[in-house]
């Protein structure tokens, strides 16, 4: 199998610009160091499942007069996220599948075979462990560290950095590690008898959707992700990111969330961390960045009643630049007071329309109604400049069914198996206070999502209580920019959308130099990005990175520790 796989999909030559295993090099696929078919058959002997041999999402398309797979079934889900995190090789934004060569050459497979490029492996580990259990992630990490391999980890793809690609790379696949635990009575490890949560557990394969089901059923919700299918990973890099959620005003990110976790370091241990076992470690998982101090097997959060929820609902149709730019700057202006009182959103904007979803748990309609009434009447102020509004606020008998809302909402729409690169800024208290016209200049020329996922109880945390970047606890609103572009776009016309991004990430920048971004919503061009993303706890962040990495496996673009490496994280300085 290995030999028919590599033959159908490239040849050995084409990786021909892979570094060889010399001193202070990792080895990749192409090279004499690279592990023998039988090395490579003990290894599978060692594991539960077969070795996976990734492929790009179009593979099955390919060759076009003759697809080798189910071509109609790619077509009809290409933007379907839960379908692509199935899978090992595809990325939700197939921009990372692909390797752009210095010479501007591209190695990708298009979902349009009309192109009439061929289908290459690109960015897409070649051969990896399906792992079932902390054991079959030690068996791969030994055998990566064995053969010096570049190591990559994928759960669902969801990675705007590409963290979960490496060209000619080995690959542990997290994505069935699907154990869900309720215990209304979990103590951590190690803590004092009087200490215990009501938590749930998840494998690091579990997806938000199936976290939020089986809460539900215990009667109990969760601070998680609220993306638009569910598919993003409840034990993987949303959680090692910082974690934002609808439920952060009220309850916190979701670092601030988590009881226990379970990880794999790069020596083969299997290590149980919370604030009383290994604290330094369990400090930085949250919020020091995914698949930088080793391979999470388990999660376990805290849950909270399931309480009803009340959802604020605008819409704006605006035509005049100069009035849409007003609508953006009052509504920032104007979050600080909300996200204290609980409320958390997600504004958009498409052209001549700004769309916000705003939410609050536990908020009767009456009590929502007098909560957001300045920023009602402001909307409605704008009505004699031209804009046209629609406002609503219903109730929702529980969180979880304002959340299914939110799901059908967005059921036919999203950014799944869109080629594009975004960058993100936390925007504090003071400048939502003094910059929220020069800050709406910018939102409006990048159509920017606005997501209100901070400020509250988020900001009364202890910025050092993890190793998350501080800049969160000041911040109110997290914004993001992007840019997308077409299958066979050129890697100049690319390079050309990526220059307009490099300015919307200078002018904000300019504006909020003391801020920071979402390190899972980021872009590979940020300016300072160690500060940037980790801010005052970069340096601690790299110790623990050293004391818990030794054989320095674990290397991702702009985690900590990757200054050491070159462009391709393929070799030490």
């Amino acid at each position: 199998m290995l030999v028919t796989f590599f033959t159908l999909t490239f040849a050995l030559g084409s990786f021909a610009g892979a570094p060889s295993n010399s001193t202070g090099c990792l080895c990749t696929y192409g090279h004499p160091c690279w592990p023998t078919a039988d090395q490579f058959a003990e290894l599978e002997s060692q594991v539960s499942q077969p070795l996976i041999y990734p492929a790009p999402t179009a593979s099955a398309c390919y060759p076009a007069n003759d697809p080798s797979g189910n071509c109609t079934q790619v077509m009809q889900r290409w933007t379907d996220g839960n379908w692509r995190s199935s899978i090992p090789g595809s990325m939700d934004e197939p921009n990372f599948e692909s390797f752009v060569f210095k010479n501007g050459t591209i190695s990708a497979c298009y979902l349009n075979t009309s192109l009439g490029t061929p289908c290459e492996q690109g960015s897409v580990p070649v051969i990896g462990v399906d792992a079932r259990t902390p054991q079959d992630i030690q068996v791969a990490i030994n055998f990566a560290v064995r053969y010096n391999l570049k190591l990559v980890v994928k759960n669902t793809g969801h990675d705007y950095l590409g963290r979960s690609t490496g060209r000619g790379a080995f690959v542990v696949w997290t994505h069935k590690m699907k154990n869900i635990t309720y215990d209304a009575e979990f103590a951590p490890e190690g803590a004092p008898a009087n200490e215990t949560y009501q938590a749930m557990t998840v494998g690091s394969g579990v997806q938000w959707h199936e976290a939020y089901d089986v809460a539900n059923q215990n009667g109990r919700m969760m601070v998680g992700a609220q993306d638009i299918d569910g598919s993003v990973g409840a034990g993987g890099g949303w959680l090692q990111g910082g974690g934002h959620s609808s439920l952060s005003p009220s309850y916190g990110l979701g670092v601030d969330n988590v009881a226990q976790i379970t990880v794999v370091t790069s020596t083969g241990t299997h290590l149980t961390v919370n604030n009383y076992q290994y604290p330094d470690l369990f400090w930085a998982l949250r919020g020091g960045g995914g698949g930088t101090y080793g391979i999470v097997t388990s999660v376990t959060y805290r849950t909270y009643q399931q309480l009803s929820a009340v959802l604020y609902f605008m819409r704006a149709n605006v035509t005049n630049a100069t009035v849409m730019k007003e609508l953006i700057g009052g509504m920032l202006r104007l979050q600080p007071n909300l996200t204290d009182d609980g409320w958390s959103g997600y504004g958009f904007l498409e052209n001549a329309t700004l769309t916000f979803i705003g939410m609050n748990p536990g908020m009767s309609t009456a009590a929502a109604n007098a909560s957001t009434q300045p920023l009602t009447d402001y909307l409605f102020s704008l009505e004699s400049k031209g804009t046209s509004l629609e406002v609503e606020i219903n109730p929702f008998d529980t969180w979880y069914a304002w959340y299914t809302w939110f799901k059908q909402f967005f059921s036919t729409g999203g950014e799944d198996g869109t080629n594009m690169m975004i960058t993100s800024r936390l925007l504090s208290r003071d400048t939502l206070a003094n910059q929220y016209a020069d800050v709406a200049e910018i939102l409006y020329d990048c159509q920017a999502g606005i997501n209100t996922v901070s400020g509250g109880k988020v900001s009364q945390i202890n910025p050092d209580s993890a190793g998350l970047n501080p800049a969160w606890r000041n911040a109110v609103v997290e914004t993001v920019c992007g840019v997308s572009w077409a299958e066979g776009t050129t890697a100049e016309e690319i390079a050309g959308k990526i220059d307009q991004l490099k300015v919307w990430i200078k002018d904000m920048y300019a504006l909020t130099p003391q801020a920071g971004a979402y390190f899972n919503e980021a872009s590979l061009f940020e300016i300072d990005w160690q500060y940037t993303f980790f801010g005052s706890h970069y340096g601690k962040l790299k110790e623990i990175k050293d004391k818990y990495d030794p054989y320095r496996l674990f290397v991702v673009a702009e985690g900590v520790g990757s200054e050491e490496w070159n462009e391709e994280l393929t070799c030490r300085w």
